[in-house]
């Protein structure tokens, strides 16, 4: 089994930016595959954007061109570089994994999941 655990979120300003973590513990992180999810308030959780363990990326469209998913597997990290961001950004951001070769896009597909990080975004 996988332990993840996110970090970096916080308050920031119509079109600032942040970089969320996700640190990975237990399990060889390179045979997993990792999603940012996230919720709004009075919301499903909604997927953001994916990296396969090989490192093919997949970005929602309502975050494609401000939103960059990477991986260290040295570090046992998975990032979130978020820019631009706007108010309906406002969330609580979701680190997931599953042992599959390619990004799912359903909450249903991952089965780790962190404890989750608040971004706010002021207007």
């Amino acid at each position: 089994q996988v332990q993840l655990v996110e970090s970096g979120g916080g308050l920031v300003q119509t079109g600032g930016s942040l970089r969320l973590s996700c640190a990975a513990s237990g399990s060889r992180f390179s045979d997993y595959t990792m999603g940012w999810f996230r919720q709004a308030p009075g919301k499903e959780r909604e997927f953001a954007a994916g990296i396969s363990w090989s490192g093919t990326t997949y970005q929602a469209d309502s975050v494609k061109g401000r939103f960059t998913i990477s991986r260290d597997n040295a570090k046992n990290t998975v990032y979130l570089q978020m820019n631009s961001l706007k108010p309906e950004d406002t969330a609580v951001y979701y680190c997931a994994a599953r042992r599959l070769l390619w990004v799912g896009v359903n909450e249903g597909d991952y089965g780790y999941w962190g404890q989750g990080t608040q971004v706010t975004v002021s207007s």
